[in-house]
């Protein structure tokens, strides 16, 4: 058969890098869009700009189990802050600042916070003297091992927020609302988005102990035990670019760190669009998937912060197969019965060589303490710990100040 004059210049435009008018395109590909990455940096600060200003939530919670702060003695200096600009942008940097120097006020504070991918190397090479923000990765924490010889001082500072993007929210399990599905447990989730691996990470320590086979992949819906139309649709699994900080998040909540994704796993990345704000698609596009299921932060929201899709549904999660499986609400983000909570984290190199630092553990000791998470709280994004959480944090931190005397 003979190619038609319009066959022709179709297949000279693809050759020459020019797509048709009517070409598919992808998010950020249609006019007025962009996938540029500076152009996705100044979208993202005057977003976060903006959301750091707002109380998302006014509940109160029950703090009167927290330890109560009192100085221990009157510190000096300059503290150094590098890490997370969500800190920031909101105003719980400054509520914290102003409530210590109440109490010490010859302490000054240096806040260098763009990014929390600083906040390691911002303490291995000694220009800070606090890294704040999301948990470390597996990058990161090597760095310092290599360069130090020893971990990081880790203290949980706050839980991730219930429904504010970028403040470390925590993951809910979105399927379609005539999904008949009811719960789902952890080892499901790994069975949907994971694959099978040799083994798994613990921090930069390899376990082959959480090898698991391909007899565990879960790729249809029957497999988790639904039936009729359903039980031999497959499982369209929705996801996040794998460079992003919320891929290893997942990961190593529910894939026990591996790398091995569901094979069928289809990948979104930000975008800006027409009108100048961050998106991403993948939420309208799961939306409208009757058999998709995807992990989203926040997922009461969108990447904007508008109102979740009409058609989603979250599941409850549980820990194990037997349960409890756990709603995803403000109450249990908060005091972490719901298992895809998230956390807000300081990192501090304590040197057994050296003399610790009393300004930096009397800050940290404020912070978690309840009139330090009375402020988290009145900031409205980040959760305040609970009393249990606390009181553990304040044990190491009182470990290695009795360590640091002991030399």
């Amino acid at each position: 058969m003979k190619a038609t004059l319009k066959q022709v210049s179709l297949a000279l435009l693809l050759i020459i890098g020019i797509a048709p008018a009517h070409a598919q395109q992808g998010e950020g590909t249609k006019p007025g869009e962009s996938t540029d990455g500076m152009a996705m940096q100044d979208a993202r600060a005057r977003m976060m700009s903006a959301r750091g200003q707002r109380v998302a939530y006014t509940e109160k919670f029950d703090l009167s189990g927290l330890p109560a702060y009192a100085p221990k003695s009157k510190v000096k200096g300059t503290i150094r802050l590098w890490g997370s600009n969500y800190i920031v942008d909101g105003m719980i940097g400054g509520y914290w600042e102003k409530a210590f120097k109440a109490h010490h006020p010859d302490v000054m504070f240096d806040w260098n916070m763009k990014t929390t991918s600083a906040a390691v190397p911002s303490l291995v090479f000694g220009v800070s003297d606090i890294g704040m923000g999301r948990k470390v990765t597996f990058s990161e924490l090597q760095m310092f091992q290599r360069y130090k010889d020893r971990d990081p001082l880790e203290i949980e500072i706050a839980t991730g927020s219930f429904d504010v993007p970028g403040w470390q929210p925590g993951y809910g399990v979105i399927v379609h609302k005539d999904n008949p599905l009811a719960r789902i447990s952890i080892e499901q989730l790994d069975g949907i988005f994971g694959s099978e691996r040799a083994g798994g990470w613990d921090g930069t320590s390899w376990r082959p102990e959480w090898a698991r086979g391909p007899e565990k992949n879960i790729r249809t819906w029957g497999e988790l035990g639904l039936t009729g139309e359903w039980a031999d649709k497959p499982i369209n699994v929705y996801g996040l670019n794998q460079r992003y900080h919320q891929a290893v998040e997942i990961s190593d909540m529910i894939l026990k760190s591996s790398d091995k994704w569901n094979e069928r796993l289809r990948i979104y990345a930000n975008y800006v669009s027409a009108d100048g704000k961050l998106a991403r698609g993948m939420n309208q596009d799961l939306a409208a998937d009757r058999y998709g299921i995807g992990i989203l932060a926040a997922p009461t929201t969108n990447l904007g912060g508008g109102a979740a899709q009409p058609t989603q549904k979250i599941l409850p999660v549980g820990v194990t197969d037997a349960g409890p499986f756990v709603p995803y609400t403000l109450k249990t983000v908060q005091d972490r019965t719901y298992p895809l909570h998230d956390e807000i984290f300081a990192y501090v190199d304590v040197d057994p060589a050296a003399p610790i630092n009393a300004a930096v553990m009397e800050f940290l000791r404020f912070v978690i303490s309840r009139q330090g998470q009375e402020l988290v709280m009145r900031d409205g994004k980040y959760l305040p710990l609970t009393a249990e959480v606390a009181r553990a944090q304040l044990a190491k931190l009182e470990a290695a100040a009795s360590r640091a005397k002991a030399r």
